[in-house]
């Protein structure tokens, strides 16, 4: 470490590292169903219709979310094209804003360095690069939600900072623009609690500021109030069931355990938190010494009240707890930014370095289960060998034996060499996790391959039929309005209020579409899964299969 504190990298850790990670690989895979394909689809929809109060998906009302992230992504395709670099760009700049914020945090709690080790552990942490880089409403909302918070803290802890409160409530804004409401709880009551706990009873009023105020309600109420215009039922829909419904029944059917978000973020955390037993074993200095009281009750309450409210929560999904990442890197920070500076050689003997070594080795066989065990698994009606399967994981078994073996043989007598040394492999381990998963989960996952195949063999002016699926990217990549057998789901809202005609066109039961296959001259269909193959070929005289990955045909169904 160097004497000054300063840490060498700024530029690396807060600007290459996020381009290489975040932003140059975002057209790597293409989007993923059901969440990927509906976000892109809907601000597809807005800038096709000119229709930016009301968010539409397959044509249909779909007022489940509000519209920031669909109109941020719109702009996106305006000026850079319609694609999956495009789709994904505004969720990886909230990416990137939360790696800055997180610095940002560590350096008023710590210093400069705490600050980037802080940042760095955020950005290369597999939670947080997995999110970054899909377009879901989830990083946003956790941007704007700890931005509020953060915001809220600096000013609370700073007398007369009005500036501040006033990004507070801006941020608190957006934030309910991205998701909704639980962008206003979540900064409101962690720093509502946060005040109680260091009993500081009147600086509660602030959260009553005119000016703020009205900063919130000029970002959002327009919004509301032309949604509700356009909308008779918006308020009941939106407020109601799709706020505190979903949180208080299982009407959604997002059931999970108590417990459903420890093992995540335990997780989330890898591949640092494999190397914090060691950084925790070499600290020079005792762990009280490391944190101020202040620091540590208020990351705690924010930390705590988020996991509690989506633990007793109805309706949990994986990306919810996005939000205790910020914090929760901010406290491994000073940890990691303290560890020993001292290295032992290689040579000091294997039961030392299985010692400090073993939770890497451990962390890398789990890895290693989860990338071999494909090709022993029949998965996506399609049965891989180990032929198809081994040229793919190359990278990511000798990038994830590089982050366990260089650090070992690499003799230094600097901690921060060693620090930089793993945050490069680490970095080089995550983006290997990509080829993988563009061999292995992008085909059956995604719509993109099935929708070359429609613009190949269907023709533009002919209504293609989705048999008991429902891919949005079908419709994103095909730049067509495909037709819905049986799967409505989420889209009943907004198919209950079409006219019967349109309806009766786009909207068929299974038993309506054999009807039609058995009348019809000719059907194109796209259909999943071996069973629904077997379905179609009874409703036409000749069935002919004009492609398959064997997961998703491609079928051309005639009566001539």
């Amino acid at each position: 470490m160097r004497k000054d504190g300063k840490f060498p990298g700024k530029i690396f850790i807060l600007f290459v590292l996020p381009m290489i990670l975040y932003f140059f690989v975002l057209s790597w895979l293409p989007l993923m169903e059901p969440d990927e394909g509906r976000y892109s689809a809907i601000p597809l929809e807005m800038n096709q219709s000119h229709d930016y109060v009301t968010p539409h998906l397959k044509h249909v009302v779909y007022l489940e979310k509000p519209p920031l992230c669909y109109w941020a992504t719109a702009v996106a395709f305006k000026i850079f094209g319609i694609n999956d670099f495009s789709a994904r760009l505004f969720v990886a700049l909230c990416a990137w804003g939360c790696i800055l914020l997180v610095y940002r945090m560590g350096l008023h709690f710590h210093d400069t360095r705490s600050g980037l080790v802080a940042a760095a552990i955020f950005a290369t942490s597999i939670f947080p690069f997995l999110l970054g880089r899909v377009t879901t409403l989830d990083m946003p909302l956790t941007f704007f939600i700890c931005l509020a918070t953060w915001a809220g803290y600096r000013h609370f802890s700073e007398e007369n900072d009005k500036y501040r409160l006033y990004i507070f409530f801006f941020a608190c804004g957006f934030a309910f623009l991205a998701k909704g409401l639980v962008g206003v709880v979540f900064p409101t009551a962690i720093l509502f609690i946060w005040l109680i706990l260091m009993r500081r009873w009147s600086d509660l009023r602030d959260f009553f500021s005119p000016i703020g105020l009205m900063i919130f309600l000029a970002i959002t109420l327009p919004w509301i109030i032309l949604a509700q215009s356009a909308n008779p039922d918006f308020f009941r829909f939106f407020f109601i069931q799709e706020h505190i419904m979903r949180f208080a029944t299982p009407m959604h059917e997002k059931t999970a355990p108590f417990y459903y978000y420890l093992p995540i973020i335990l997780a989330g955390l890898l591949p640092w938190l494999a190397y914090l037993p060691k950084a925790w074993r070499s600290l020079s200095h005792p762990l009280k010494s490391l944190y101020s009281r202040e620091e540590i009750v208020f990351l705690v309450t924010w930390i705590g009240f988020i996991l509690l409210f989506y633990s007793f929560s109805s309706s949990k999904l994986l990306p919810y707890i996005a939000p205790v990442f910020l914090p929760l890197t901010v406290f491994l920070g000073p940890i990691f930014q303290h560890h020993d500076e001292r290295r032992t050689p290689v040579f000091r003997g294997w039961k030392e370095i299985l010692k400090d070594e073993s939770p890497v080795w451990l962390m890398a066989a789990l890895f290693l289960i989860l990338i071999f065990i494909p090709p022993f698994l029949k998965s996506h009606d399609v049965p891989l060998t180990f032929g198809q399967w081994w040229p793919w994981i190359i990278a990511p078994v000798f990038s994830l034996l590089a982050l366990c073996l260089l650090p070992v043989m690499v003799v230094s007598n600097d901690g921060e060499a060693d620090f930089r040394l793993r945050l490069v492999l680490t970095a080089i381990f995550l983006l290997s996790l990509l080829l993988p998963t563009r061999y292995f989960l992008a085909p059956y996952r995604s719509a993109y391959a099935v929708s070359q195949a429609v613009n190949l063999y269907v023709p533009a002016d002919v209504l293609l039929y989705q048999y008991r699926m429902s891919l949005y990217g079908i419709d994103f990549y095909s730049l067509r309005r495909s037709v819905v057998v049986e799967d409505i789901g989420e889209l009943t809202y907004g198919v209950n209020r079409l006219p019967v005609e349109e309806k009766k066109v786009y909207f068929l039961s299974a038993d309506e579409f054999s009807v039609h296959c058995r009348q019809a001259k000719e059907t194109f269909c796209v259909a999943e899964h071996k069973d629904n193959l077997e379905r179609l070929k009874t409703m036409a005289k000749r069935v002919n299969v004009l492609w398959t990955n064997q997961h998703f045909y491609l079928l051309h169904l005639k009566n001539d």
